[in-house]
């Protein structure tokens, strides 16, 4: 009696079996015919073709380490600044110098360096991604961020570095000099420039064709002009202009900038919920979360620079707030990134997460920008 179910069950697997068995051969195929065609090569053809190999077996290897291993990454990096033991606005003068212009002491820009660190960390203490040959010719012509796999870091990297292009953006036209009658600091002009370079420059391109000058060369070079600025300010030689109308302007451009994510993250968890299946939800929260990563040691940086200002307007409960928050978003690290409803009861819906507490700090912000206004 129970022999046709029997039957049915075992011609069902058995079909499943050869499916699962034409998929692996179609697979394998073109391996298989590489095979056969390099068995039948000369010595010299195999030569140059095994050497091609090993070498492209060598990249991958490299961009599966550089896109994997996180050197260094740690959410709070900027606890070992120790800003609070600095007492000195940035620019103010500490040592009058024994009479001697050379010999003056000021301080330096917890900004500025934060800024310089963080792009550091992006194309020194790690492989900057989305320049690299790898990332850039995708899976099998399959943009990276068009799947589940190798963006996460990229995006990453490219949320840091929206982060310090604004910065930059900010310390040239007005936190570098004083107002906007004075000349804008060489270094800080350079360092913008840099910044604003293309991210996906790779050694050689087709438009316009022939050999460039990576993404990476650029950003090293911003991080010693940033550097130099601050080496110049430590000694009374630059600006920083730190009155509390330019930290206001600061922060509501930064305020401007999250916000923007914040209504990339809505619009992605609204319109493209399928779960654990949303194969760009990953390179959207990494971007945000990379963003607040930047934003909260720059914030830090300010809170030491503008010392004087947030004694003055009583801000280090608002701020420290504010810090509070950026410190919940970046305990946030789900290892797949889900993008469920909202109104689910299975899946996860991180886009929605990562966005309240975008919107955490920038309500945060906007407080201490009222507050400045006063």
């Amino acid at each position: 009696m129970l022999d046709p179910i029997v039957n049915f069950f075992v011609k069902l697997f058995q079909w499943i079996g050869r499916g699962i068995g034409l998929l692996i051969g179609v697979i394998l195929w073109p391996f298989l015919w590489a095979g056969r065609w390099y068995t039948q090569r000369g010595w010299i053809l195999k030569a140059v073709v095994g050497l091609a190999l090993l070498v492209l077996i060598g990249l991958y290897a490299n961009f599966f380490y550089a896109t994997q291993w996180w050197n260094r990454f740690n959410p709070n990096y900027p606890d070992t600044y120790t800003f609070e033991k600095r007492n000195v606005s940035a620019g103010e003068q500490v040592a009058a110098g024994a009479g001697t212009d050379t010999a003056k002491t000021c301080g330096n820009s917890g900004i500025a360096q934060v800024a310089a660190d963080l792009t550091d960390f992006n194309v020194n203490q790690n492989a900057w991604i989305s320049s690299m040959i790898l990332y850039k010719l995708g899976l099998f012509g399959i943009d990276w961020d068009n799947t589940p796999w190798m963006d996460n870091k990229a995006s990453f990297q490219r949320g840091i570095n929206q982060a310090v292009r604004r910065t930059a953006t900010e310390l040239a036209d007005n936190l570098g000099r004083v107002r906007t009658t004075s000349q804008i600091d060489a270094d800080l002009q350079d360092a913008r420039g840099n910044l604003q370079f293309d991210e996906y420059t790779w050694y050689f391109g087709v438009s316009p064709f022939g050999p460039k000058t990576p993404t990476p060369s650029y950003y090293r070079d911003a991080v010693r002009k940033l550097r130099s600025f601050n080496a110049r300010l430590a000694t009374c030689q630059a600006t920083f202009d730190a009155r509390a109308d330019n930290l206001k302007q600061y922060i509501d451009r930064i305020a401007s900038d999250i916000g923007s994510t914040s209504a990339i993250l809505k619009e992605r968890a609204e319109n493209h919920n399928n779960g654990w299946f949303d194969t760009r939800a990953d390179d959207r929260y990494w971007f945000a979360y990379g963003q607040l990563y930047a934003y909260y040691g720059l914030m830090k940086g300010a809170q030491a620079d503008f010392e004087d200002v947030i004694k003055e307007k009583h801000l280090q409960s608002l701020w420290d707030t504010m810090d509070a928050q950026f410190v919940s978003a970046l305990r946030i690290q789900p290892f797949i990134i889900a993008n469920g409803r909202e109104d689910g009861w299975l899946l996860p819906t991180h886009l929605t997460t990562m966005g309240f507490y975008v919107l955490r700090v920038r309500s945060n912000m906007v407080e201490i920008s009222n507050v400045l206004t006063q």
